[in-house]
C-alpha cells in the first residue's frame, strides 16, 4: 500500500470512527454492518429501533459480529424521554421528581438501575443525564428533563446519576452544555440565545457541569444556542472557545465531546449538516449525533466525505480528527472492558421507580374517594425530544385501580365546556402537562373548577400554575410510574 493510499485509508476510517448515525428498524440494515465493518465505531438508537429488551438485545448482539467493541448509544433519560418503553411509557421516574424528592442516594439508585436494563441489552452510551439548571419555567424543551432550578441541587443529582449510570458499566453523556435551561425556544427548530453575563454562567449553568466531570462522566453532549458572553457569533456545538476554550481548557474535561443532533434545525437550517459537521470537530467535538432523522447509509458517506475533504483542503487539522477518533476509540474501550459494580441487595425487586415517582407526588387539598370518575386529558403538542409516540397521563393507571373509569382526551383549542358534555355527571380528573405555558389550558381549568368545584387536577409536567381543584396532584414528570403514584392518591390507596 502506497503512503497515499495508506493516508487515504486513515482519513476515512477516522472520519467514520467520529459519526454516531441512526437507522431504520428493529434489525441493523447491510449498509450499518457494512460500516460499522469499515471503522463505524458508535451507532445511535431511537424508539423506532426498539420493540422489547430480548430484540434490543439481539439487535446489539448483531452489531458486534462486526466489532466488539461498538458503542451503541441511545437516548434514554428515564420520564418523559424513553426509547426503552417508548410505547408504554417509562416505569423510572425523570429528572424533576428525582429533584423533587432531593436524594441523592435515590437519583443514584434509579440511575443504577436505569444502566442495568442498558447493559443487559448490549447499550453501553447513554445520552443523559440532563444538567440543564430549569431557570426559565417558559422552557419549551428542558422543564421537567431537569432536576430543577436550583443549581446546587442540579449539581448534585447530576453527579449522583452519573455515578449511578457509570456503576452499571454504561457511560454517561451529560448535556446540554454549557446549560439550555434559560431559553425559550427549542432548538429542534431554531436556534436559542442565552443572554447572560459570565458570572451568571460561572454560578449557575457551569456549575452542574462541573460535578458531573468530577464524578468522572465519560461524555459530554454540546448544545445548539448561542451564548454572547461566551463566542458571539457562533453556537456552541461549533464553538472553539466553548469547546476547547472552556470545556477542555478552563474546566479541564479529557472526555468525549458528543454534539447534539445535527439534523436540528438550529445547526442544520444555518450551516447544513456537512459543514456544521467539520465545523464542529475543528471546536473540538469529537463524536457527531445524526440519525434522529437522516438515518440512511447516504448521510453516513455524506458526512464522512465532508470530513476527509474537510481535511485534504486544510478546513480542518489532520491532527484533530485523528484525536477525536482516539476519543471515541478510547470510550468503547472503556466499554468493553467495565465491570459493573454490584447491585445493592435486592435494588431491582424493591420497584425503585414507583417508590421514587411516589415520593416525589406533591398534594394539595383533599376529596370524597371516587368512584368511576371522567379522566379529561388536556393535551398540548408534544416537544420533539419527547415525542408523540409515548402514552401519558393517569387514564389506564386509574382505570385499574377504579373500574369504570371513562376517559377523553383534549387537545389545544377545547374548552370547560367539551369536558364537561363528556363527563355528563361524573367527577372530573383534569391532567395537564406544563399548564402554566399554554393559555387555554389554565382557562380551561379555571371554568372546570368553577363549575365543578370537586374537580381534580393533576400536574404532570412543570408545577408552576397555582394548584386548582378540590385535590391538586403535582407528579413532576409524565412517566407511567408518575401517573400510577398521581391514580393511588385520587382512589386513596
Amino acid at each position: 500500500m502506497t503512503v497515499l493510499a495508506h493516508r487515504t485509508d486513515t482519513l476515512t476510517r477516522d472520519a467514520l470512527a467520529v459519526l454516531q448515525p441512526g437507522f431504520e428498524g428493529t434489525t441493523a440494515p447491510d449498509w450499518l454492518l457494512r460500516q460499522v465493518g469499515e471503522g463505524l465505531t458508535a451507532v445511535g438508537l431511537f424508539g423506532r429501533n426498539i420493540t422489547s429488551p430480548e430484540q434490543l438485545a439481539a439487535l446489539t448482539a448483531q452489531l458486534r459480529t462486526e466489532r466488539d467493541d461498538v458503542l451503541v448509544a441511545i437516548d434514554e433519560e428515564g420520564g418523559d424521554v424513553t426509547r426503552l418503553e417508548v410505547r408504554g411509557g417509562s416505569s423510572l421516574p425523570g429528572n424533576l421528581a428525582l429533584g423533587a424528592v432531593d436524594d441523592t442516594d435515590l437519583t443514584r439508585g434509579v440511575a443504577r438501575e436505569l444502566g442495568r436494563r442498558l447493559a443487559e441489552c448490549g447499550v453501553n452510551l447513554n445520552w443523559a443525564p440532563s444538567a440543564d439548571v430549569n431557570s426559565n419555567p417558559d422552557n419549551p424543551v428542558i422543564g421537567v428533563r431537569s432536576f430543577g432550578a436550583d443549581t446546587h441541587l442540579a449539581a448534585r443529582h447530576t453527579a449522583a446519576y452519573v455515578q449511578g449510570l457509570q456503576a452499571a458499566g454504561v457511560a454517561a453523556c451529560t448535556k446540554h452544555f454549557p446549560g439550555h435551561g434559560d431559553t425559550n425556544v427549542d432548538s429542534h427548530h431554531a436556534l436559542p440565545r442565552i443572554d447572560v453575563d459570565m458570572d451568571t454562567l460561572q454560578a449557575r449553568e457551569l456549575v452542574p457541569f462541573k460535578a458531573a466531570i468530577e464524578a468522572g462522566t465519560k461524555a459530554v453532549m454540546s448544545a445548539h444556542i448561542l451564548v454572547p458572553a461566551l463566542d458571539p457569533t457562533r453556537p456552541a456545538t461549533l464553538s472553539p472557545q466553548i469547546l476547547t476554550g472552556l470545556l477542555r481548557g478552563e474546566l479541564g474535561y479529557e472526555g468525549l465531546i458528543v454534539t447534539d443532533g445535527m439534523e436540528m434545525h438550529a445547526i442544520a437550517g444555518t450551516y447544513g449538516i456537512e459543514r456544521g459537521s467539520v465545523l464542529a470537530i475543528a471546536a473540538g467535538a469529537d463524536a457527531i449525533c445524526v440519525g434522529g432523522g437522516l438515518a440512511d447509509e447516504a448521510t453516513v458517506l455524506r458526512l464522512r466525505d465532508a470530513l476527509v475533504a474537510a481535511v485534504r483542503e486544510g478546513a480542518l487539522p489532520e491532527e484533530r480528527l485523528a484525536d477525536a477518533a482516539a476519543r471515541v476509540r478510547a470510550l468503547a474501550a472503556w466499554t468493553r472492558g467495565a465491570r459493573p459494580d454490584a447491585q445493592p441487595e435486592g435494588s431491582r425487586a424493591s420497584g425503585i421507580g414507583l417508590t421514587a415517582a411516589r415520593r416525589a407526588v406533591l398534594v394539595t387539598g383533599s376529596t370524597k374517594p371516587l368512584t368511576a370518575p371522567y379522566v379529561a386529558t388536556l393535551a398540548p403538542v408534544a416537544n420533539i425530544a419527547v415525542g408523540d409516540e409515548t402514552p401519558w397521563g393517569v387514564a389506564a393507571e386509574l382505570a385499574e385501580l377504579l373500574p369504570g373509569t371513562e376517559a377523553g382526551v383534549f387537545p389545544e383549542g377545547s374548552g370547560a365546556e367539551d369536558v364537561l358534555a363528556a363527563a355528563g355527571d361524573r367527577t372530573v380528573v383534569a391532567v395537564v402537562r406544563d399548564a402554566h405555558r399554554h393559555p387555554w389550558m389554565t382557562e380551561a381549568l379555571d371554568a372546570l373548577v368553577a363549575a365543578r368545584p370537586d374537580t381534580v387536577v393533576v400536574e404532570m409536567g412543570l408545577p408552576r400554575a397555582r394548584p386548582r381543584g378540590a385535590l391538586y396532584i403535582a407528579t413532576h414528570g409524565a412517566s407511567r410510574v408518575c401517573g400510577r403514584a398521581a391514580a393511588e392518591v385520587i382512589a386513596g390507596v
